[in-house]
């Protein structure tokens, strides 16, 4: 199976490492990646599609069919923003992204960054995890293949990507020590990208993919 991947994100942190191992497996043989500026990679598998509404999708709509996967690493941070905003930016853009692709591709796994806490019942007390666990079952529910929901904690960056948020340079080093404490919590960003390809390649028994999943996930290269 050769995956043809639609990529967000990837002039994020998480969005160009994903795209970095996509670039570099064997198995994708396309991706496009879509975005409001460029991502400024080039790469004799990669498209990009500049677009700055991404709640208006119809002028791209039909450069967007013929994909089997997409990997959704869009996203904001919620530090300061109220509920309805986020809400808009999580679930209502993810919502109208994804079903548009579902209408291009029915034969599509969608894979989403979500992130470890998220709160599936959708009633607790932190806002972001209610609003990422209704993004996450309702993405469940659009005619996909399959859809798979990615909870990392912390990331360790891939080495020589420009986008590292700058603070990583300063905790890096407790990375070792981190792993081993708090195993359930830490992962790379390199496992995290070959874990949405592997499922993609070869599926998986959950939904929802915590860290010991992605970290068993990219042992499957």
């Amino acid at each position: 199976m050769k995956l043809k991947v639609i990529l967000t994100g990837s002039t994020g942190m998480v969005g160009e490492g994903v795209l970095h191992e996509c670039l570099q497996h064997p198995s994708v043989e396309k991706i496009a990646v879509i975005n409001r500026r460029s991502c400024g990679v080039v790469h004799p598998k990669l498209t990009e599609i500049l677009h700055e509404d991404f709640f208006n999708l119809s002028p791209v709509e039909n450069l967007l069919r013929g994909y089997n996967a997409c990997f959704f690493c869009l996203g904001v941070s919620s530090v300061g923003m109220k509920e309805p905003a986020y809400t808009k930016m999580t679930y209502d853009l993810t919502m109208h992204f994804a079903a548009t692709l579902a209408k291009q591709n029915p034969g599509m796994t969608f894979s989403y960054i979500s992130g470890s806490g998220t709160d599936s019942t959708e009633k607790g007390r932190m806002m972001w995890a209610r609003v990422k666990g209704k993004t996450e079952n309702d993405l469940m529910k659009l005619p996909f293949k399959k859809v798979y929901a990615f909870r990392p904690g912390y990331l360790k960056p891939t080495q020589g990507l420009k986008n590292t948020l700058p603070g990583y340079k300063y905790i890096n080093w407790l990375y070792p020590l981190l792993r081993a404490i708090s195993s359930k919590y830490v992962t790379t960003l390199k496992e995290l990208g070959d874990a949405m390809i592997n499922a993609t390649l070869t599926g998986y028994s959950k939904n929802i993919i915590e860290v010991k999943d992605i970290i068993a996930l990219a042992k499957n290269n």
